[in-house]
């Protein structure tokens, strides 16, 4: 279990996230929603150790994360795709896959090999384009090979930050699906923040609503979504 408590980031004194407690529980899908600026990708940044907390405890089960070093964050299961289908542009689609695997914690020998290949099934345009370079990728494409990336790793957690920015919608709700569909098949837990609350709280079991730093909301996602006061008083519709 990811279990967030009284965590704070602050920014030359500006608190990004100001005290916000929280857990996100095996297996399920918990989506963080909110205004922007309200501290989502401030949030995954600190638990994935790209950003330092000031205060407060990000434990993983019995692993206390706020003092690891990103690597060792990795190492330890959790592995974080980015906003924006971040991807290294100069490099082949199967040298992107490939640095997946630096931090990772080996199981057996060629088990990087069986990864790799896991990824190219999920992803079968990835395959079919492994030798050209990253940044002749649609912006679909390279959200699915940032996805790769991360899960050649093999984690256990999964931090998605904004899947659907910048997509059509029949690209988006695939790779939800698909992001869906592993969590569900494979134990995989999956800390999504999305921009589009509908799409998030629809796929999702737990809904965590922040507002300038803090928990605004924590309870299922079917009842958030379902609130409409609650969305109008913070999302504004």
């Amino acid at each position: 279990m990811l279990a967030i408590k009284n965590l704070t980031t602050e920014f030359a004194s500006v608190k990004a996230l100001n005290g916000i407690s929280f857990q996100a529980k095996p297996g399920l899908i918990t989506t963080v929603i909110g205004a922007n600026g309200a501290g989502k990708s401030t949030l995954l940044r600190t638990i994935s150790g790209l950003e330092k907390a000031t205060s407060g405890s990000i434990k993983w089960f019995d692993e206390e994360l706020t003092q690891m070093s990103v690597e060792s964050i990795v190492r330890s299961g959790i592995a974080q795709v980015p906003e924006g289908h971040a991807v290294i542009s100069q490099l082949s689609v199967a040298e992107n896959i490939e640095l997946g695997g630096l931090f990772r914690k080996r199981i057996a020998r060629g088990d990087l090999a069986i990864a790799t290949k896991e990824v190219y099934e999920l992803f079968p345009i990835l395959y079919e384009r492994r030798n050209e370079q990253a940044g002749s990728l649609s912006g679909g494409e390279r959200q699915m090979l940032a996805i790769s990336r991360a899960l050649v790793s093999r984690p256990k957690l999964l931090l998605l930050d904004e899947p659907s920015l910048g997509l059509a919608p029949l690209i988006s709700a695939q790779i939800i699906s698909i992001v869906n569909g592993l969590c569900r098949e494979t134990g995989l837990t999956v800390l999504l923040v999305e921009q589009n609350a509908n799409t998030a709280l629809a796929v999702a079991d737990h809904g965590i609503l922040l507002a300038l730093g803090e928990v605004a909301a924590d309870m299922p996602a079917s009842e958030m979504a379902a609130d409409s006061a609650l969305r109008a008083a913070y999302l504004g519709y």
